[in-house]
């Protein structure tokens, strides 16, 4: 929730969402309109009253992604550096999170099958979204 206008705010200045998402407001310097669309998706998911199906299909999508972020870590750390950023605990921290959200996923997964194959599909459903979008650039 807190996350998601950033995202839409950094789609529409890249010119793969409606440009007035990207709006900033004058003073604050925060994404207004992202977060009020943020807002009405909120009320949207208020409405349904469903919120642990939804979290499902959150948490079986998002958590492959926070994982994918982990494994990053290893890379980036072998790539550049020693100096270049502190990591405390790498590796075992490291690998320690990126284990905990594969089990995530996977307990996700077992237990909720179609909500997590539901969750798959809303963001495969973002793939023709963004092919359309970028192909209007």
């Amino acid at each position: 929730m807190l996350t998601a206008p950033r995202v839409y705010y950094a789609m529409a200045a890249d010119g793969v969402f409606f440009s007035t998402v990207a709006r900033i407001h004058p003073k604050t310097q925060v994404p207004i309109v992202a977060i009020a669309l943020q807002g009405i998706v909120a009320i949207i998911i208020t409405w349904t009253r469903k919120y642990g199906q939804i979290l499902n299909y959150v948490v079986s999508i998002d958590f492959i992604f926070f994982g994918l972020t982990g494994l990053s870590l290893f890379i980036f750390r072998r790539r550049l550096p020693p100096a270049t950023f502190r990591a405390p605990g790498h590796p075992v921290t490291t690998a320690a999170f990126t284990l905990a959200c594969w089990a995530v996923v996977i307990a996700t997964i077992a237990q909720h099958p179609t909500d997590s194959v539901i969750g798959l599909l809303i963001l495969l459903a973002g793939l023709p979204a963004y092919l359309w979008w970028s192909s209007r650039r």
